[in-house]
């Protein structure tokens, strides 16, 4: 597995299938940037309005966050032999019994991450090299929240800096191309360049980095289903 390989292989998926990732994606963002919009324009209103809303926009984010990864993890596996075999809603639905375990799993991971960057950077990024492949090992292998942490860590190891190479090139070139695309629609309103301007861009660009997480995982769990497959039966003596 090389850093090259990957993400060559993750832009190729990437746009062959832009418009059905495209589609998944900015169902959920449209939801979770018009609540988080909401919130911007009524900041000003009455303390427990805003204290209301904001409860709503956490609670609907870390829904529609960990869904859509998980969502963005079906689909790309849907599609690696090259052909779409689900409707959207067939996606969404696939990861909904999955949903309380990836958004466990997703904020202790988030916790783990944000208090190894605040100590002393190196831990944090230690640990989202390791628990990377979380999501894609509680929706492609069923596993819970504590088993999904040390299988992404057994995984990854042995290949640790190219899976960190990895996320820190897709993470930052995502982070500038939405920053580009967001800036398109700076001649809209706070409150329509947040919520379409915001959508379009996450819709964009969000889907690369799980395609190519996905695309990490499927590599790294080769050498086990090479040595699951069964020996072929040796070959019969032909009659005299």
């Amino acid at each position: 597995m090389t850093i090259g390989g990957i993400l060559g292989e993750a832009w190729q998926l990437y746009t062959r299938f832009f418009m059905r990732f495209f589609v998944i994606a900015a169902i959920v963002f449209l939801i979770v940037n018009l609540a988080n919009a909401l919130i911007g324009v009524l900041l000003g209103s009455s303390s427990a309005i805003a204290a209301l809303l904001a409860l709503v926009s956490v609670v609907v984010s870390l829904v529609g966050t960990f869904w859509l990864q998980g969502a963005l993890v079906y689909a790309v596996n849907d599609v690696r032999d090259g052909k779409i075999d689900t409707t959207v809603g067939e996606v969404f639905e696939r990861v909904r019994p999955d949903l309380g375990t990836l958004i466990g799993a997703g904020i202790l991971a988030g916790l783990g991450i944000a208090f190894g960057l605040v100590l002393l950077i190196v831990p944090g990024l230690i640990l989202l090299t390791w628990w990377c492949l979380i999501v894609p090992v509680i929706v492609l292998e069923g596993r819970g929240i504590t088993e999904s942490f040390s299988r992404s860590r057994a995984l990854v190891r042995g290949h640790g800096w190219t899976v960190f190479g990895i996320v820190v090139i897709v993470a930052v070139a995502s982070a500038i191309a939405s920053g580009l695309i967001e800036a398109i629609f700076s001649f809209l309103g706070d409150f329509l360049r947040y919520w379409i301007g915001g959508t379009i861009a996450s819709a964009i660009v969000g889907p690369f980095f799980a395609v190519a997480l996905t695309l990490v995982y499927f590599k790294l769990v080769e050498p086990e289903q090479a040595q699951a497959q069964p020996e072929p039966a040796p070959a019969q003596p032909s009659a005299p």
